[in-house]
């Protein structure tokens, strides 16, 4: 088994309303990669955002007073700590340079994932710009792969990713935030090991997998390359979403 993950080249800065299937397409073709049954597309999170508009000026924010308190004590601009807090359904913990909270879309990250890192917008307050996340990362994902299927008339993976820290561990990861086509959890309960012992607890994150596989080649600075095509994912492809990836709350020992 080998598995091969292929940066797409020339992938131009994306701006709101981009075809990303038209850029993905041409990208291939640049690439010089025809699209097989059972390839996966992989997407950096920031650039479905930004073909997707989710641009927000802070200048346009009004802060709330609890977003005001809790600016003072994370010593955070009190704007985005206001989107941090539309964004999410729950703050978990927060101290001075961070705020972890749940998402809406249901899993836990820092400051509800909203970036300012390789966002641009226009005007004269153009350094007050942040993304937010899509909407629906699994509804992303799901057009994407629907449209490149028509087009290559293969059985494909789509994943949309990002950047998350860890519980007891440094350093952030690529993880799935949205997925069509491929299973994000791969149980193997019941199979048996080399010795014959029949497995009782193991459950795969495949798509995380993939996805840190995947942003390892992304980078997170200036690399440019947000879009990464893989073959040979060793798993059998078949319609998920990300609720499979996440942890039921009655299960979370890390809250």
């Amino acid at each position: 088994m080998s598995l091969v993950l292929t940066p797409l080249k020339d992938i131009r800065l994306i701006e709101p309303g981009d075809d990303l299937v038209e850029v993905i397409t041409r990208s291939l073709e640049f690439t010089e990669i025809g699209l097989d049954d059972d390839d996966v597309i992989i997407l950096a999170q920031k650039i479905v955002s930004k073909a997707e508009g989710r641009f927000v000026n802070l200048i346009a924010v009004t802060p709330s007073r609890r977003a005001e308190d809790l600016a003072e004590k994370t010593e955070k601009d009190p704007r985005l700590i206001e989107l941090v807090l539309q964004e999410s359904s729950e703050v978990l913990r927060y101290r001075p340079g961070v705020i972890i909270v749940e998402h809406k879309l249901g899993f836990i990250c820092a400051n509800a994932g909203i970036d300012h890192s390789n966002v641009q917008g226009a005007g004269e307050e153009s350094d007050d710009w942040v993304l937010l996340l899509p909407k629906n990362p699994d509804k992303s994902a799901e057009i994407i792969r629907h449209r490149l299927e028509e087009i290559s008339e293969k059985r494909l993976g789509v994943m949309v990713i990002d950047s998350h820290g860890r519980a007891w561990r440094l350093g952030t990861v690529g993880v799935a935030i949205g997925i069509s086509g491929l299973p994000g959890v791969v149980d193997l309960r019941g199979e048996k090991d080399l010795f014959d012992y029949e497995l009782q607890a193991t459950q795969v994150g495949a798509a995380d997998e993939l996805a840190a596989a995947a942003s390892l080649i992304m980078g997170q600075a200036a690399e440019k390359t947000p879009v990464v095509h893989a073959r040979g994912f060793p798993h059998i492809l078949r319609d998920a979403n990300l609720v499979e990836l996440l942890r039921p709350k009655d299960q979370d020992l890390f809250r």
